[in-house]
């Protein structure tokens, strides 16, 4: 902690001022925002700026002295991030996606640990405390190397899928790989007083499953049975206009909840959130509360990575630079080696294995936990175990450096794809059309698209129209479509088209001047109340409006000539051409717009 004056709230202040100069200063020049926190934690820590604090006093107000100040908070951003993964997840996608979590991810922990764990035996250290390094070091940086993936527009492809179900599989392997260690202990203790081994030492270990399943058994329980309930309740009182916050507030309450919950249980605080993410995919709500997390995710995230580089330990590295770079270069060479082996084995194509190879061979931020536990039950070398956290460290700030040397080396041809993608793509990824408002109008557009094999994802901001829509098996969610953070998260990116079908006026305006802001190419259908409010979508960018009164005005016209005998073709043929008079009125009295024509199915579709 800082000297007098400074009060409790120093240190935070100092990161929050890097999060807002020295990040953007790295993203000007197109460097990861990741290198750019990392960068911050070195400059700014004790082993920075803060050892010429004797010379320049005034640097104490701009350094950091107690990284324990931030480490709580820097725990929390690996927890958000892992609730945004389980969001994106869903059990079913989890179920689809267990070929390569618990077969390649599973397999490549246990050849990187026993790999490593040679190594270290090679290098003079005992078998427990080998295996404890083998294990800690086989473990990558789901904080870093999803965020750096993403970053670069990774996450979807082969290699991003596979990294992605290996780093699920290490956060899994956690909890087991903390109760190996206690195991390893009570195993070297009873060894080591000479007697014959008593299996009774191992009970007090194996007894600490039961409360870490019986706590996981709970999440998920009073998960599916709380969350949806709860979060609907908050969506009835944000629809009345008592407060936007209390989403926020639910969000926060469930990330953080569950993860000490996790906690209680002997678990880690990552898997707790991990679970409720998983639980809340499920649900209407995945995509607001996704909207309602990302801001606190990234900036806790931010804080677990200046941690990182405020850890790094300048001194020690300058006291031994070769043995400690050396050591850096074989793990991560060694780990790469196999994993690639493993992806291999596991008939991903050269470049995908590559490519994950390259993002997951530097250490991860779980290597840590499992090592300070072997340095806490007596079995890990205290002056080893110290060089190789310090090499792990280094590890970690070479991960955007991977990254790059990926983007350079394996340019991915334009070819199918070696894994499956709707295992690992969100809703999000697919091109399908978004529907606005999933009313009476909303719920014909949709199952006229699905009679004719479209796709669609549906938005309504009344949680008991999405409740309704879910319950008759439609992809409709919670949410304020007129959000731009939303829209993106919905897939307007690769949408095919939105049509905007509710009945309010000004929030149609709304959405449709925020889609077109995102996708000038859209083909955008608005249902307008008359012809005035045509006029002004189309000027809002709208391809098509569809005003109410027009549209009455020549079905009843269209009744009526058949029920006098008309030709059904002639009069068809005479509502067609005056409805598109009628747009053609409506438009010029606007500014054009230069979007595409929407499709005739989706234009018959709405106005059905």
């Amino acid at each position: 902690m800082h000297g007098e004056g400074g009060g409790d709230y120093r240190d935070l202040v100092v990161f929050l001022a890097a999060a807002g100069v020295v990040v953007p200063l790295f993203s000007r020049f197109r460097i990861s925002a990741v290198l750019g926190f990392l960068a911050a934690g070195v400059l700014l820590g004790p082993d920075g700026l803060a050892r010429f604090a004797d010379v320049a006093p005034w640097l104490s107000w701009i350094t950091i002295s107690d990284a324990a100040q931030l480490r709580s908070l820097s725990e929390l951003g690996v927890a958000f991030l892992l609730f945004v993964i389980g969001l994106e997840l869903s059990w079913e996608r989890l179920k689809a996606m267990r070929r390569l979590v618990f077969g390649l991810g599973v397999t490549q922990v246990a050849v990187c640990a026993v790999g490593l764990a040679a190594v270290f035996m090679l290098m003079g250290q005992p078998l427990v405390s080998a295996a404890v390094l083998g294990m800690g070091l086989a473990l990558s940086s789901t904080a870093v190397v999803m965020p750096v993936m993403a970053e670069r527009g990774r996450l979807t492809s082969p290699a991003g899928r596979a990294t992605f179900a290996v780093l699920l599989a290490q956060d899994l392997a956690v909890a087991p790989i903390l109760i190996t260690v206690t195991v390893l202990a009570a195993l070297a203790r009873s060894v080591g007083v000479g007697d014959e081994f008593d299996p009774s030492v191992l009970r007090p270990a194996l007894l600490t499953l039961i409360p870490a399943a019986v706590g996981l058994a709970l999440l998920v329980v009073l998960g599916r049975l709380v969350l949806r309930p709860m979060f609907r309740s908050v969506a009835r009182s944000r629809s009345r206009g008592q407060g936007g916050e209390l989403f926020v507030a639910a969000s926060l309450l469930v990330v953080v909840g569950a993860g000490v919950a996790a906690q209680a249980a002997g678990l880690s605080m990552g898997l707790g959130a991990l679970v409720a993410g998983l639980l809340l995919a499920e649900t209407e709500f995945r995509r607001e509360v996704e909207l309602a997390i990302d801001p606190f995710k990234g900036l806790l995230l931010g804080v677990f990575f200046v941690g990182v580089g405020i850890s790094l330990d300048l001194d020690a590295v300058a006291a031994n630079p070769l043995a400690v770079l050396g050591l850096v270069a074989l793990m991560t060479l060694l780990k790469g080696g196999l994993i690639f082996g493993v992806a291999r084995l596991w008939r991903l194509r050269n470049r995908t294995a590559a490519e994950a190879a390259l993002m997951l061979a530097p250490s991860g931020e779980f290597a840590f936990v499992i090592l300070g536990a072997g340095l806490v039950e007596g079995i890990a070398s205290p002056a080893f175990t110290g060089t190789v956290m310090l090499a792990a460290t280094i590890s970690i700030f070479t991960i955007p450096l991977m990254a790059a040397l990926a983007a350079r080396l394996l340019r991915e041809p334009a070819r199918a794809p070696d894994l499956p993608a709707e295992a690992f793509e969100p809703v999000a990824g697919e091109r399908q059309v978004l529907v606005v408002g999933f009313g009476r109008v909303g719920r014909l557009v949709g199952e006229l698209l699905s009679e004719h094999g479209q796709t669609f994802l549906a938005l309504d901001s009344n949680p008991s129209t999405v409740g309704k829509g879910r319950a008759e098996g439609a992809n409709v969610f919670y949410g304020d479509a007129a959000s731009p953070e939303l829209l993106r998260l919905c897939g307007i990116d690769s949408a095919r088209a939105l049509v905007v079908t509710m009945d309010a006026p000004a929030k149609v305006d709304e959405v449709v001047a925020a889609a077109r802001s995102l996708r000038p190419d859209l083909s955008i259908i608005a249902r307008a109340r008359d012809s005035r409010h045509a006029e002004r979508l189309y000027g809002l960018g709208a391809t098509d409006a569809v005003p109410e009164t027009t549209e009455a005005s020549l079905q009843l016209a269209e009744n009526t000539l058949v029920d006098l005998g008309v030709p059904m073709g002639l009069v068809l043929a005479s509502i067609h051409d005056r409805r598109d008079r009628f747009r053609k009125m409506f438009q010029d009295a606007m500014p054009k717009s230069d979007a595409p024509r929407a499709p005739r199915a989706l234009r018959s579709a709405l106005r059905r």
